[in-house]
This record gives C-alpha cells, sequence and structure tokens, in this order.
C-alpha cells in the first residue's frame, strides 16, 4: 500500500508514525505550510514533501505518482478530484465528529457548545463536498462533564482516529477496497469556526 499523506501540525506528525508501524510505504508528504513540523518530520525521514500552491486545494501534481490512497490528517484543504482520481483507492481523511453532525473546521468545538454527551469519529471518502464523503468507519466515545475540547481532542478523539485509519488502510490492504456507507443527510448540522472574525 502506498500513500500520500496531506497535513499539518502534531495530528500528520502521529497519523505519519501510525502509517510507518503500519507498514505502508509513504510516497510523500504534503504540507500547506513548509515550516509546519509534520513537513520537518517527514524531512527528517527523508520522504519527499510538497507545499501545496494553494493552501485550500491539493492538485493532482502535488499527489506522489504512483499512490494507492490518499489519507488527510489535520488538513483543511480540498483534495481535487483529478489528485482523487489518480489515487487507485480515492482518498480518506479522519473527521473528529460523528458524520454528518458537525461537519465543518470546529466540529469539536461544537460538540462542547451544544453540550453533546457522546463524542466520535468518522474516517470518510474524500469528495467534492468537505466532510461529505461515504463513511468507512465510525466509533464513539462519551465526553465528560465539563471538558474542553482541547481535552476531549486529546484523551479521546486523536487517538480514536488513529486506530480508525489504521483499521480502513489493514481493511483496504486485506479486501483490495474501502468500505463506503453513505452518509444520512438528515441528521447533517454545521460546525463553522467559532473564531472571531
Amino acid at each position: 500500500m502506498r500513500i500520500t499523506l496531506v497535513g499539518s501540525r502534531h495530528f500528520g506528525v502521529t497519523t505519519l508514525n501510525m502509517l510507518r508501524e503500519h507498514g505502508v510505504e509513504i510516497l510523500g508528504v504534503v504540507v500547506a505550510d513548509a515550516e509546519d513540523r509534520l513537513a520537518a518530520t517527514a524531512r527528517a525521514l527523508g520522504i519527499d514533501v510538497v507545499v501545496q500552491a494553494n493552501p485550500k486545494l491539493v492538485v493532482a501534481a502535488e499527489i506522489a505518482p504512483g499512490t494507492d490512497l490518499i489519507v488527510t490528517a489535520h488538513s483543511h484543504a480540498r483534495v481535487s478530484r483529478e489528485a482523487l482520481a489518480g489515487a487507485r483507492f480515492g482518498g480518506i481523511g479522519y473527521h473528529p465528529s460523528l458524520l454528518p453532525r458537525h461537519r465543518g473546521i470546529a466540529a469539536v468545538e461544537w460538540t462542547i457548545k451544544e453540550g453533546d454527551p457522546i463524542a466520535g469519529g468518522t474516517i470518510y471518502h474524500l469528495a467534492d463536498r468537505m466532510d461529505a464523503g461515504a463513511i468507512a468507519a465510525q466509533d464513539w466515545c462519551f465526553v465528560r462533564k465539563g471538558e474542553t475540547a482541547r481535552e476531549l481532542w486529546e484523551r479521546a478523539l486523536a487517538p480514536l482516529g488513529l486506530r480508525l485509519l489504521g483499521e480502513v488502510i489493514d481493511y483496504a490492504r486485506a479486501h483490495n477496497s474501502l468500505p463506503a456507507k453513505p452518509q444520512d443527510e438528515q441528521f447533517a448540522t454545521q460546525a463553522p469556526s467559532l473564531a472571531p472574525h
């Protein structure tokens, strides 16, 4: 299994490490910022790093040739249809909510803001609409009373995402396909940024 990883920050690095432990071949890493810690980690490991020309879009030329699967980990860029078409299995990403609930950039914050007693994570197929592709895997966790978004992410949602990504990649290697279940649009909610503009 040959993977191109698109991502950033700590979760991008932990995903890179998880992929290496799973014995997949990482053909390249795509980042929006050349100074990001994921870029530095990849370079230190001798992995090719590509910096996106447009921080909001990953184009086909930025994906390593021969990629079987594109994996996104803490990326806020859309992966173009052409880029997905060039990878044998397309692409998957991790979203820290029970999709289709809390689609958007601030899913964990909205989980806390809405007082959800249960949170979760979803591995989904990358598609034209952000966070709207078919579900490949999903699991849930309880939210502790008084827990902050950061605490919930670090305690439960980041480790859950790494486990689910690993499971989906193992499934793809074993079955030569990815699981896919459509999202139920009647339960879709949005999670736009809560930061003041």
